[in-house]
Parts: C-alpha cells; sequence; structure tokens
C-alpha cells in the first residue's frame, strides 16, 4: 500500500583526397581479405575422417587370442599371415558376404617354435616385417600432442584479443568505426537537451571549418566530457555530433581497453590515437568513462600492478602529447559518465577533457518534444494529447519516453486497436512507475476494505493540504512491486526547490493512509512501513541539511555523499556528537508526530468523504481525477 512520489557495419572507407594513394594494409577501414586458421577446422576435418571411417564398406580386422589363432590354422582357416616381432595380422579363409572380399585378422605374437612349421604344413602363405614405431612413438607421441595444444592455445588467445586477428592483436583498438554517413543520427534526433547542443554546436562548426577558429589564433578543447544520468541521452549526442559534422566516427567503451594482461589497455589507447590522426578529422567516443577514469589510489592493491591505471596514465600522456598537427586537422575526443565525482583530478585539468557539458533530465517542454520524435511511425489515435503524457512523467529521462510509447504500442497492438491511444498511455505510465497489475493476487473482502481506506486517505489529505500536488489517479490493485495500491500525485510543473509549508504537507499526505486506519478502524497495519521510512527520511533531511528545525537552526549537521547522476540508498555522514544527535532525534520525530496529528484532524472532520471514496475504490478498483471530484462535489456546493 505505498504511496508513490515519481520524479522522473561494417565501416565503409571515407572519400580519399587528391593525390592520397588507398593503403588499405594500414587503414581499418580497407578491406583486406586473409586466410585466418582456426581450430575448428581440424575439429571438422577429424570428424569427417570419422564419419568416412565409420561409413566405409572395408571390414574392420578381427582380433584373435594366439591360441584361437592357432586352432585355425590347424584347421585350415588362415590364407596368409604378415610375421612381426610383436603381432601377427593377415587374413582368413572366410569371406565378407557385403564384399566378397577374405576377412582380416590381428593377433598378439607369443614365442613359439612350432609357428612356422605350422605355417608350412598348412601352406599358408608367410612373410615377415619388422615394425617401424617412428611415426608412433615420435609423432603421436610427442608432436600430435603439441601440435593440439599450441592451436588451442592460439585460439583462446585468439578470442580473448578479438579486435584483431591471431596473437599479436592484443595492442589493438577495439573502436568501432563508422564512416561519414553511418551514423544515422543528427540534432533533430536529438531532443530536450537544447542547452548540450548548442554547445556541442561549435565542436560541429570546428570540424566543418576549423579555418574559422584558426585564423584568430583559437583553438577547440581537445576533450569535451558529457555528463548525466542514465538514459539522458549522452551517447545519442556524441553520435549526432558526428552525424552534423560527417566526419568519420571512432565508438568504444571504457571497459574495452582493459583486459587480464598487463599493458594491453595502454597498447590499445595508443593505437586507438594513432588511427584516429591517421583519419582526422574525426570524433573519438569514450563512453563509460570512468571505468579507466577513476582517480588513482582508490581501490589499488599494494605492492601490485594495477593494468587500469597503466591504462589512464597512458590515456593522459596521449592527450596532454596529442599530435598537434592531427589537432589542426580536427581530432575530437568526446567521452561519456555518470559518475564525474570519482574521476582523476589529472582528466579533467585544462589540454585534457577541459569543457564539460550536463547532460541533465529533460523538463516539461523537453519531454514534449522528445516524445515526437519516439511518436513518429506509431500511429496514434485521436485522444492522445502528447503534453499530457509529459506531465504525467515528470523525472523521465529519454530512454524511459522511448520504453513509454513502445510499451503502450505494444499494449493497443495486443488488444487488437488499429491505433495507440491514450488509455494505452495510461497504463504504460502506471507500469512503469507501479509496475504491472497482478490480478491474480486476490486480497480478501478485509484487506481489500484496508487498502481502499489507506489510499482513500493519502488522497483526502492530499486534497485537503493547500501546497500538495493534484491526486491524478488513485487504485487498489495489487503490483508487481509489492504495492497493494497507490495514489498517484502529478506536479502542475516541474519544481526544483521546495518550501518547508510544501514539505510539512508531503508529510502530511504521506501519513495519511495510516491515520486512516486508525480513524476507521482504530489501529493501524503493516502496509504504512514504505510511508514512514519516506516521512522519516523527509523530515531528517529537513533537520539536518535543509536547516528547517527551530532548535538546531540553519546548520548542515550530515553531508550527503550521493553522486550527482546517480540515484541509491547512500550513507550519510553525520557532523555532530551524542548530545546533538538525541536533540535530532527529538526533532525528527517531532516532525513525523506533528503530520500524523494534523492528518488524523482532517480525516475525522471528513470522514464521510473517506467513507465514500474508499466505497468507490471497492467498487471500481481505479478511480481518476474526475471521478474524485465526482465524490465529493456534494459537499463543494
Amino acid at each position: 500500500m505505498a504511496f508513490r512520489f515519481q520524479d522522473d557495419k561494417t565501416p565503409r572507407k571515407p572519400g580519399r583526397k587528391n593525390g592520397e594513394q588507398d593503403d588499405s594494409s594500414n587503414s581499418p577501414f580497407g578491406k583486406i581479405k586473409h586466410f585466418n586458421f582456426s581450430i575448428w577446422y581440424v575439429a571438422i576435418a577429424l570428424l569427417v575422417l570419422a564419419l568416412f571411417h565409420s561409413f566405409s564398406d572395408l571390414p574392420s580386422p578381427q582380433d584373435l587370442t594366439y591360441s584361437e589363432f592357432r586352432a585355425m590354422l590347424k584347421q585350415n582357416g588362415i590364407q596368409e599371415a604378415v610375421i612381426t616381432p610383436d603381432h601377427i595380422r593377415g587374413t582368413l579363409n572366410e569371406t565378407d558376404p557385403k564384399t566378397g572380399l577374405n576377412l582380416p585378422f590381428h593377433a598378439v605374437r607369443v614365442e613359439d617354435p612350432e609357428l612356422v612349421p605350422l605355417l608350412e604344413e598348412h601352406g599358408v602363405k608367410y612373410g615377415s616385417r619388422i615394425d617401424n614405431t617412428f611415426f608412433r612413438d615420435f609423432f603421436l607421441g610427442w608432436i600430435l600432442p603439441i601440435g593440439v595444444l599450441f592451436l588451442l592455445w592460439s585460439f583462446l588467445l585468439k578470442r580473448m584479443g578479438s579486435g584483431a586477428s591471431g596473437i599479436m592483436g592484443f595492442g589493438k583498438s577495439r573502436a568501432k568505426v563508422y564512416a561519414e554517413s553511418d551514423t544515422g543520427i543528427t540534432f533533430k534526433d536529438v531532443a530536450g537537451i537544447d542547452e548540450a547542443k548548442a554547445e556541442l554546436q561549435e565542436v560541429v562548426d570546428f570540424l566543418k571549418s576549423p579555418e574559422k577558429y584558426q585564423r584568430l589564433g583559437g583553438r577547440l578543447p581537445k576533450g569535451v566530457l558529457l555528463v548525466g544520468g542514465p538514459g539522458t541521452g549522452k551517447t545519442l549526442l556524441a553520435r549526432a555530433v558526428a552525424g552534423e559534422a560527417k566526419v568519420p566516427f571512432f565508438s568504444l567503451s571504457g571497459s574495452d581497453f582493459v583486459e587480464m594482461f598487463v599493458g594491453v589497455g595502454a597498447a590499445r589507447v595508443r593505437d586507438l590515437f594513432k588511427q584516429a590522426a591517421e583519419h582526422a578529422p574525426c570524433i573519438v567516443f569514450i563512453d563509460e568513462l570512468d571505468a579507466i577514469g577513476k582517480a588513482r589510489g582508490i581501490g589499488a592493491v599494494v605492492g601490485g600492478n594495477d593494468e587500469r591505471e597503466q591504462t589512464l596514465n597512458q590515456l593522459l600522456t596521449e592527450m596532454d602529447g596529442f599530435d598537434p598537427e592531427a589537432l589542426k586537422r580536427g581530432v575530437i575526443i568526446m567521452a561519456a559518465t555518470n559518475r564525474p565525482e570519482i574521476l582523476d583530478p589529472a582528466l579533467l585539468r585544462a589540454g585534457r577533457f577541459d569543457r564539460r557539458i550536463v547532460v541533465d533530465r529533460p523538463d516539461l517542454r523537453g519531454r514534449e518534444a522528445i516524445l515526437k520524435i519516439h511518436v513518429k511511425g506509431v500511429k496514434l489515435g485521436q485522444d492522445v494529447k502528447l503534453e499530457t503524457i509529459a506531465a504525467r512523467s515528470p523525472g523521465m529521462v529519454g530512454s524511459d519516453l522511448a520504453a513509454l510509447v513502445n510499451d503502450a504500442a505494444l499494449l493497443a497492438a495486443r488488444r487488437g486497436k488499429s491505433a495507440v491511444q491514450m488509455a494505452d498511455f495510461e497504463e504504460a505510465i502506471d507500469r512503469i512507475i507501479a509496475g504491472l497489475e497482478r490480478r491474480s493476487r486476490v486480497l480478501s473482502p478485509k484487506e481489500k476494505r484496508i487498502v481502499a481506506y489507506h489510499e482513500g486517505g493519502h488522497a483526502l489529505v492530499a486534497i485537503s493540504c493547500p501546497n500538495a500536488e493534484p491526486v491524478h489517479k488513485i487504485s487498489i490493485i495489487p503490483r508487481s512491486i509489492g504495492a497493494l495500491g497507490f495514489t498517484q500525485q502529478l506536479p502542475t510543473e516541474d519544481r526544483y526547490i521546495m518550501t518547508r509549508p510544501e514539505l510539512l504537507d508531503r508529510l502530511a499526505v504521506l501519513l495519511g493512509g495510516r491515520c486512516a486506519e486508525e480513524v476507521i478502524f482504530g489501529e493501524a497495519s503493516t502496509g504504512a512501513m514504505d510511508d514512514l521510512q519516506r516521512a522519516t527520511d523527509i523530515a531528517r533531511a529537513m533537520v539536518t541539511e535543509y536547516g528547517m528545525s527551530e532548535k538546531l537552526g540553519p546548520v548542515v549537521y550530515e553531508r550527503d555523499r550521493r553522486p550527482a547522476f546517480l540515484e541509491g540508498p547512500w550513507q550519510h555522514t553525520p557532523n555532530y556528537g551524542a548530545e546533538t544527535a538525541r536533540v535530532v532525534d527529538a526533532e525528527v520525530a517531532g516532525l513525523v508526530d506533528a503530520a500524523r496529528v494534523r492528518a488524523l484532524d482532517i480525516l475525522t472532520k471528513r470522514r464521510k468523504d473517506l467513507e465514500a471514496i474508499a466505497t468507490a475504490l471497492m467498487e471500481h478498483e481505479v478511480i481518476d481525477a474526475e471521478d474524485l471530484a465526482r465524490i465529493l462535489e456534494p459537499d463543494r456546493s
């Protein structure tokens, strides 16, 4: 019964200039045909030989003991024999019915002085031969096992060093290279981050006409660092820059540099910058830069050899000592990360990644612009209003909105509709915010009544508080994330700061569900656990971080060290002693208790409204803002 607040090809060779020769052997764009040996060729050949042998019509030799051989010899069953020091091989007088050939036999020889006389006595053709064991002992015993191990080792090295062929390919860059028109992305495909696009327009202009900037002695920064939360469009923006400038685009991840072998990452960095200099003007994009750019000394093993630090040192050297001629021709190094606070300071100094562009979450107009891009190719119904969808999705980034449009289209197709309607978008938003509906989880009548009053309490307190956000929807359908119901509020506009009265109203709304249970049933349930946790967090932040406590004053007592662009359960660092801690706990408890008293007062005075809302929820399970207004209309008239 949680109450939810929702914040959120292959590369083609570029055209050559006049006078340049086609040197495909040195260019990663060149198409060179090689015959790559693989251990699978050997395996397939052995399999073919085995199949050929199994389907062969030639009969296999019959193994005989020496006593059986002598018995058949005395019975004139042997046609001919070849005697070696250790074996006797030959053919029997019996023929194979399929081939008509005499059946072969094989027997192990023992010392028998009567063997030759017996052969002569029974008229058997015989001869002798000395076995040549060189092939068996030397080739099969030494050469073949060593060769198999060598082929297996070469195969493993080739697989681990993918990006180049053979054992010598470890130091080759793993960058995927896209020619001028292969990115397929321009600034028209990017929306909601207009400020970042404006910053990068300068990079595009420089790549198109570098002489415009060089004639006045200016130079473009060597590195451009895109920072922002996951899914905000950092990689998409980098590809759009390459598409706008129509230059080759080198794309790889920070983890592509690091291998289990020491020195491989540094070699790949050198090879990457070498390729970039050869194909200037171009853009080199390194995604997830924090994989190799983490500050040196963090997590390092004392006395060990840190491959990541060696890779970072080589990257610092290449960026600082980069070929001046390559810079003049236009080589731009771009990188993206959502953890800029852990990057090495040497990587961010002037002369390296000295320009930082924040790719933030889109606002209301930005979300609407992103939706317009993603609905291209989607057949929309007449009732779809993108501005309403954008208002219902605060805090969502570009990837979330793309998933939202896709989910709505899939829901409409599943139901056999001819177009995607607004109801499909509404359900898709609910699935993203609260999870999938679990109608298979059937609540008992008592539990359903408790949930209905709980969610009705949230909604009624939100309506009664002047600074609370409007209620958009109430549901008592269980969801896959564990919530048995939810009350959704929508902000009328994007908010970046909150005042003390707004935070106090939010505390009262969070406690409205538990207080409704107390008013109706005289006791509380476990369904308010999430509400209490969130209310406590808000109250503690008001006291220790926002300076909103009358007793403690405008002082920060806890420092929040969470990353700027990542969410998660990060720990706080307290900066106070035991006496202050007791005051902090008392202030937090006081704020929560005051919100509880306020919610109880509202629900006690408006108990009829609470019962009306709960009754409608038990009957319909889901009610929206219009339904809620009709329920409360008699009291408003």
